[in-house]
């Protein structure tokens, strides 16, 4: 039998990331157990552990409308403090339509800037280069070619992109032919840009490309595009040129 957890995670894709309900609440005849201590959030992730069978949460923070997010395997769920139902979804603001639980997630899964192994990714220098930032790509997705087409007006930056295909069957076939071409940036930018494939990979070229995934994994990386800026924030989607700049000025202030 899966586990409870993920088939609240199946729930919620084939719903369309709309909302889906699991109830985990105690049933009836269950004994009164000694109450749980602690933080409010470490109440929650207690009760949590108990109530799914023994799966621990990885951090639980304090959300809107009386409710706790718990964080699992780079996925937010929400709870109630009594933990009798679980939310799998996502939360956003009515007014300003930010995605909240993307924001939690990029604070929640800061990333060490500095231990990321800049060799495995395909690096593209404009101006002096001077300013950095991390992609994580996948040759298939189209929201990838928008961010590499829009990101085409920054100055002064240096982009390391990690292939990372998980999108599709050909994925590892495309990323492979970009790695193994002699001029990897260059390949890089005539697909994203103009969708023209470089040669196929010789069977003797070695790519880090499943290092790519495991590490992407690692890190909770769910979807493409992924921009892991160099104080260790992160952010999904093609953002725009305008929402780089300002990160990247965030930085440097």
């Amino acid at each position: 039998m899966k586990h409870w957890i993920a088939h609240v995670a199946a729930v919620a894709l084939s719903l369309g990331c709309s909302l889906a309900a699991a109830q985990v609440g105690p049933k009836s005849g269950d004994a009164k157990k000694a109450p749980v201590t602690g933080s409010p959030e470490a109440q929650v992730a207690m009760r949590f552990i108990e109530k799914s069978g023994g799966q621990k949460p990885d951090q639980v923070f304090k959300g809107r409308g009386g409710l706790y997010e718990v964080l699992i395997g780079g996925q937010i769920y929400y709870v109630d403090p009594e933990v009798t139902f679980v939310l799998a979804g996502r939360m956003f603001d009515p007014a300003t339509r930010e995605d909240l639980t993307q924001k939690r997630l990029d604070v929640a899964l800061k990333v060490d800037f500095k231990s990321l192994p800049l060799d495995r990714a395909v690096k593209t220098v404009r101006g002096d280069g001077s300013r950095t930032l991390v992609t994580f790509e996948d040759p298939n997705c189209g929201y990838c070619k928008r961010l590499w087409q829009n990101m085409a007006e920054l100055k002064n930056v240096t982009i390391y992109t990690f292939l990372y295909p998980i999108l599709s069957p050909d994925s590892m076939d495309k990323s492979k032919a970009i790695w193994c071409s002699k001029d990897r940036a260059a390949s890089w930018d005539e697909y994203m840009v103009q969708n023209k494939a470089p040669a196929a990979a010789g069977a003797d070229c070695k790519t880090p490309l499943e290092q790519n995934v495991a590490l992407g994994r690692d890190l909770g990386i769910n979807g493409t595009p992924t921009i892991v800026f160099a104080d260790g924030t992160r952010s999904a989607g093609a953002m725009t040129v305008a929402t780089i700049e300002q990160r990247l000025a965030a930085q440097k202030k």
